[in-house]
């Protein structure tokens, strides 16, 4: 019962000195047993701060690989080896060298959704919530932005004194997002507000009220007097914004689905505390490259 789970997952995580750390579009479940629910940008947060021995991390590869690197002395053990970012896929570190060989003295900006190799090749890193921020405070007329070519896209919106080269990568689940899917769901809910994802497509932003990382969306909701919101991002975001705000409605796009987040269970967060495994493991050359960009956006700070 997930009750007795949930009992059991309390009592080992203070055995073990371990925090749980979930990302929004983990299953409500799992969730609920976290000490922390967040975006990415959170998340790294959190992790640079803990005093827990053991990281718990409720994610993908590349957000248990970031809260390591800021982290190296602690044990990171994510529920589930499998649950693979596939826009973190798209570049590798061979073809970040290479553009960078194309492009000398140009500085990377990657976004966090990338692998730890990917990382130890770039400037600074960035979240969807700072990357105009990140961007904008590079004294270079060009930036290389990679992988995700729609919050390149986005991030271009506001800074147009630059050059931004794009790399083509992208979120399967934030392009299923469509103009026609918003545009029935306005229909169906007259007044909702409909606020979206930075990784959904330059169309699909155009068509929003607003656009923001999912900690954005907390704070566009914390300050508004509408009570509907349509939001533009994995299901499972609308389960942590109902819990911080109950009086309000939240309607995810139908379909909105991340399977590599859905690979996460309970039982498995429960396993993860009683064996300590999977544990994460970064090349300490790579973990020693990797920590100064996100470092650097750590420091540069949230943007919304």
């Amino acid at each position: 019962m997930p009750g007795d789970i949930q009992s059991r997952i309390a009592d080992l995580k203070s055995k073990q000195g371990a925090i749980i750390l979930a990302h929004n579009y983990q299953l409500p479940e799992v969730q609920d047993a976290a000490d922390f629910v967040g975006d990415s940008f959170g998340l790294s947060v959190k992790a640079s701060q803990t005093d827990a021995k053991v990281i718990i991390f409720c994610g993908v590869d590349f957000m248990a690989e970031s809260a390591l690197i800021l982290n190296p002395t602690k044990l990171v053990v994510v529920p589930d080896a499998g649950a693979r970012c596939p826009m973190s896929a798209m570049i590798t570190p061979e073809a970040l060298r290479k553009l960078k060989a194309e492009n000398p003295g140009v500085p990377v900006v990657a976004y966090v959704n990338t692998s730890a190799a990917v990382k130890a090749e770039a400037d600074v890193c960035c979240t969807s919530s700072n990357a105009v921020k990140v961007v904008r405070s590079l004294d270079s007329k060009k930036v290389i932005f990679v992988p995700d070519r729609n919050l390149g896209l986005y991030v271009q919106r506001f800074v147009k004194d630059k050059e931004i080269i794009l790399w083509p990568g992208y979120c399967p689940t934030h392009e299923g997002i469509t103009v026609a899917k918003l545009a029935k769901l306005r229909a169906e809910h007259p007044g909702a507000e409909v606020i979206v994802h930075p990784e959904c497509t330059p169309e699909v932003i155009d068509v929003a009220d607003a656009a923001a990382s999912t900690e954005g969306m907390v704070n566009r909701v914390k300050a508004s007097q509408v009570k509907v919101f349509i939001l533009g991002t994995e299901v499972e975001h609308a389960h942590r914004m109902k819990r911080l705000f109950p009086d309000r409605t939240f309607i995810p796009v139908p379909g909105t689905v991340c399977p590599n987040m859905k690979k996460t269970t309970l039982a498995k967060v429960l396993a993860a505390l009683e064996t300590l495994e999977t544990r994460v493991v970064v090349p300490e050359e790579i973990l020693r490259r990797a920590r100064k960009p996100l470092d650097r956006m750590v420091e540069i700070g949230r943007g919304d």
